[in-house]
């Protein structure tokens, strides 16, 4: 069985505008979320085999409290500059991939492509995920990992302000 956790980043700060968006940190609530989602992610036992993020500065924080919370090593979560702008077709491409040496694989990144990538792999509408929230798909072990639209079973959309754990 396979399992796919797609994570926005938490909630980034815009108090220098000047700054390059690459760079931006996690305002406080960002700073709040993802120790807590993090923190639902452990106790619902998600255990990942690898983590992956885009390096931008809110999703390596992101990436790092998801760690943190689950029990991964943070030193070995994998940093992809494809997934700070990638497309669609190079996140699909990049899981593929991935999915050869993970059974279960933490993605770290941004909008709009992770919600368009959420809705393509579960075959739902979902709307747009929220910083910090997350989506997990999972696929039957008679077919392992897909990139064919819809083939992923949704089995959450957990986001901060929702307060419920399923």
């Amino acid at each position: 069985m396979k399992r796919l956790f797609i994570i926005r980043h938490a909630k980034s700060s815009w108090s220098q505008p000047g700054l390059d968006d690459f760079d931006r940190p996690l305002n406080k609530r960002g700073q709040n979320d993802g120790p807590e989602m993090a923190r639902r992610l452990g106790n619902a036992g998600a255990r990942p085999d690898l983590i992956v993020a885009s390096p931008a500065k809110r999703a390596k924080k992101t990436a790092q409290f998801m760690a943190d919370g689950t029990g991964y090593d943070p030193a070995k979560i994998r940093y992809v500059e494809d997934l700070y702008l990638g497309s669609l077709s190079v996140h699909l491409q990049l899981l593929a991939s991935l999915f050869n040496e993970a059974d279960t694989l933490f993605l770290v990144g941004h909008n709009d492509t992770l919600t368009r990538l959420a809705e393509y792999l579960s075959g739902k509408n979902l709307g747009n995920i929220p910083t910090c929230g997350i989506v997990a798909l999972e696929y039957a072990d008679d077919f392992g990992f897909t990139t064919i639209a819809g083939m992923g079973k949704l089995l959450f959309f957990w986001f901060p302000k929702d307060h419920q754990e399923v």
